[in-house]
């Protein structure tokens, strides 16, 4: 049997694996990527650009309704097919050609089928065809594999067909009433679009609405989709579900309520795409997220690089931030270091270095496109009080900018910053509001830069933007040193 060999395997053509082949092609190592499903992967076909896609028709009409003027010349109802249509056209009907082109644009082999481990450095291919090709990597293979929806064990739920993101963000039509288990960001996300095209939502959260934020975000965004129709039960958990024989979906509460919907769909978290391949052939774990160092190789229990250091993972695989961007900037770290390694050059591990991702740890950005938008990076006040800062947190509403009155009548929103009161730096940032993600990257800058606090007064404001909440957040915190 033949063998080929390439300097490095990438496991998963998604937009991780895309960029860590890049980088790796760039820094002249001859790269496969390999891919059992789209080109592509999960934020291309059945999660960012089709989800927003979604939410976007809806946002635009509510913004031209807040506005005096604008809203006397919306008269119709959004049209829900052209919705669907231009969701449809991002994905381009689910075909991956154009990307497939560009892999190979890009100096990367592209091998169709899936893939397993059999050994250390070896990987076997099974093709649609059912015939097999074994590979072998010279310095080194990554998975970039990504994550599935998880479906919590709930009596009868597997058995009730549930949508997971991936119907909800493909779906060809808009379901009379939807039932959603969860209240993290895909859920309220899935609850914003199809409130917007006509559903009745349900929104059933075990604790509180996007409980890893802010507390503030949670409640501004509960509030906005009680206006949009949405019913909040919170603190509710399901006990069991049936799909009835005519098709609706029936949930069962510990509170002994009942919600019954067309559909449902669960959001209650992610795991990881690590069972089908063949980790046990190598002395992993199937199923296991795969931990790993800043540079992102695979490590051991005792945080060791994984026999020898030729593993890497990046992406939601290695669960260290579970967003796009994040596993694209792993991805230019990991093709850039591992690139690095295989030509001898020097390796720049230290924190904030060229080959780490250090971002992951404390300069996170996330942008939830709910209405409101909630837009935030760094860490909360729980969060850092758990770090043990000594913080002080500065809030102000955003409404009292004149850039906001200016971008909406009625504008309601909140800011909050989270500074380490020892270095006068900021910690974190929330920002929720209409609109408000296009603020957010002046606010990573400044957490990832460690900008002193009296340094960021004279970073000016342009009047009238909603970027002058700024100027209010650091007047509300105090004068700079020596004024």
């Amino acid at each position: 049997m033949t063998t080929t060999e390439y300097d490095l395997i990438v496991i998963g053509a998604g937009a991780i694996g895309e960029n860590v082949a890049d980088r790796a092609v760039q820094g002249g190592l001859r790269t496969a990527l390999i891919e059992s499903e789209l080109v592509g992967g999960e934020c291309s076909y059945w999660a960012c650009m089709p989800s927003k896609a979604l939410l976007r028709s809806g946002s635009v009409l509510r913004s031209a309704q807040s506005v005096e003027g604008a809203k006397e010349a919306v008269t119709g109802d959004i049209d829900v097919s052209a919705v669907l249509n231009r969701r449809n056209s991002f994905t381009k009907d689910w075909k991956d050609d154009s990307q497939a082109d560009w892999v190979s644009s890009a100096g990367i082999d592209l091998i169709r089928g899936h893939a397993r481990f059999v050994g250390r450095k070896r990987i076997e291919v099974t093709g649609a065809d059912g015939t097999t090709t074994t590979y072998s990597a010279k310095h080194a293979i990554t998975v970039s594999t990504g994550s599935a929806a998880l479906l919590p064990d709930i009596p009868g739920l597997a058995q009730s067909r549930p949508w997971t993101s991936r119907e909800a963000t493909s779906a060809q039509s808009i379901p009379s009433r939807l039932a959603i288990i969860g209240g993290g960001v895909v859920a309220v996300e899935m609850a914003t679009a199809y409130a917007s095209l006509g559903a009745v939502v349900t929104l059933l959260v075990r604790g509180a609405l996007l409980d890893s934020m802010e507390p503030f975000a949670g409640e501004l965004v509960g509030s906005s989709l009680a206006d949009l129709g949405v019913t909040l039960k919170l603190h509710t958990s399901p006990t069991s579900v049936e799909r009835l024989a005519g098709g609706d979906v029936v949930v069962h509460l510990d509170d002994g309520s009942t919600v019954t919907s067309d559909e449902l769909l669960v959001a209650t978290g992610r795991t990881p795409r690590t069972e089908d391949l063949g980790l046990e052939t190598i002395g992993l774990t199937p199923g296991d997220w795969l931990t790993v160092d800043d540079t992102l190789r695979v490590v051991d229990g005792s945080g060791q690089p994984f026999d020898g250091g030729w593993l890497y993972a990046t992406g939601d695989v290695n669960h260290r931030a579970l967003l796009t961007h994040q596993g694209k900037y792993q991805a230019r770290a990991a093709g850039d270091v591992i690139a690095a390694r295989a030509d001898g050059r020097e390796v720049f591990d230290e924190p904030w270095g060229a080959h780490v991702a250090t971002a992951d740890h404390r300069a996170v950005p996330q942008v939830t496109f709910s209405d409101p938008e909630v837009a935030s990076v760094g860490l909360t006040v729980a969060a850092a009080e758990k770090a043990g800062y000594r913080t002080r947190v500065v809030d102000y509403e955003i409404g009292n900018v004149a850039g906001a009155s200016v971008h909406a009548d009625g504008y309601t929103g909140t800011a909050r910053m989270v500074v380490d009161e020892d270095r006068r730096v900021v910690l974190g940032v929330t920002f929720v509001g209409p609109d408000v993600g296009e603020m957010l990257h002046a606010a990573t800058i400044a957490v990832s830069a460690e900008v002193p606090i009296d340094r960021l007064w004279h970073a000016v404001p342009a009047y009238p933007t909603m970027n002058e909440i700024w100027l209010r957040l650091l007047e509300t915190y105090g004068r700079p040193v020596g004024a």
